[in-house]
């Protein structure tokens, strides 16, 4: 081979390696986890007879809904959002009465509520079957979605969460009480935001919620809890939502779930001390297309929030897509 073409090869071959490390490293920084101005300046709404709905999205194509705990909002899905946007089209809301979601007047909070606007926010978004993701009273909500619009529900991936023989669960009976006085915002939630330590501590969220004792951040704290506290009516509105939990929305479920053919993964963190440890299996049982059970030793209730690699692994095994 003359030296010329040699040199001239060797370049090449110099620049498709640069060029090939250029662009893993651009895919990993376009799929790093968003911070909270990142999200925010990705927030949108849209108009519906619930409210004002708040929403972030994501990817292209076939379209994921990501559903979040209490008294979180859409930024605990900020993990896995951008490593799924490669696939689906992934979208995380506000419930009503949580984030950036401003609820009609008069607007009912509970469950059901919550089941009604999301389809008409796929309505307004144009967007007919969905990819279900889920946690805490988010899984509830999933839950009626199932069986009450089973066509607009392709896939549906649980964590941690209510379940037909726990729901509510007994640790949430104080949040219950607290929010029918009224004090719940100012007692539980103001405390915290002003004090993220103890937010972090055994006595907080933290301790309550999330196995890593950096969790959750502070910016996380703020995200969540600025917009419940903002004025008495937003608290309000968040007392309604914790009433509304009293009364099981899932009792007599089972059957549905059972004619659901919809394929249903159950990840379930070990160390939850709010739901209870008989739920993974009662689900695995109970859902007509069950993937089973996969166990986090450790993981509590907000495990998503810390460990967004097992929502993006378990999401794309079930949804049949390659990493």
């Amino acid at each position: 081979m003359h030296r010329r073409r040699f040199l001239a090869l060797a370049a090449a071959g110099v620049a498709a390696g640069a060029a090939a490390s250029f662009g893993s490293q651009a895919a990993t920084a376009a799929e790093a986890p968003l911070d909270a101005a990142a999200f925010a300046a990705a927030r949108r709404f849209v108009r519906t007879a619930f409210g004002h709905i708040a929403y972030v999205e994501r990817g292209e194509g076939a379209a994921a809904l990501f559903l979040h705990g209490f008294p979180l909002n859409g930024f605990q899905w900020r993990g896995a959002l951008p490593r799924l946007a490669r696939h689906r089209r992934c979208i995380a809301p506000d419930f009503l009465s949580l984030g950036h979601t401003e609820a009609a007047a008069g607007q009912d909070v509970g469950p059901q509520a919550q089941a009604a606007m999301l389809i008409a926010l796929l309505d307004a978004l144009k967007i007919g079957a969905v990819d279900l993701v889920a946690n805490d009273s988010g899984s509830q909500v999933a839950q009626l979605l199932v069986a009450r619009h089973p066509e607009r529900v392709r896939t549906l991936l649980l964590t941690n969460g209510d379940t037909e023989i726990d729901s509510p669960p007994a640790a949430l009976a104080p949040v219950i009480e607290l929010s029918k006085a009224g004090r719940y915002c100012d007692e539980w939630l103001a405390p915290w935001r002003a004090d993220t330590a103890l937010a972090r501590s055994p006595h907080g969220i933290g301790g309550m919620c999330y196995a890593d004792p950096a969790h959750p951040t502070d910016e996380a704290i703020e995200t969540y809890f600025a917009p419940i506290l903002a004025t008495p009516q937003r608290k309000a509105l968040m007392h309604a939502y914790a009433i509304a939990l009293e009364h099981n929305p899932l009792l007599g479920i089972q059957s549905a779930l059972k004619r659901s053919t919809i394929p249903t993964r159950i990840v379930w963190g070990t160390a939850d001390t709010i739901f209870s440890a008989d739920s993974p299996d009662y689900l695995a049982r109970s859902f007509g297309a069950s993937r089973g059970v996969r166990r986090l030793q450790g993981a509590r209730l907000f495990w998503p929030e810390e460990r967004p690699d097992v929502i993006v692994e378990e999401a794309r095994r079930l949804w049949g897509v390659a990493a």
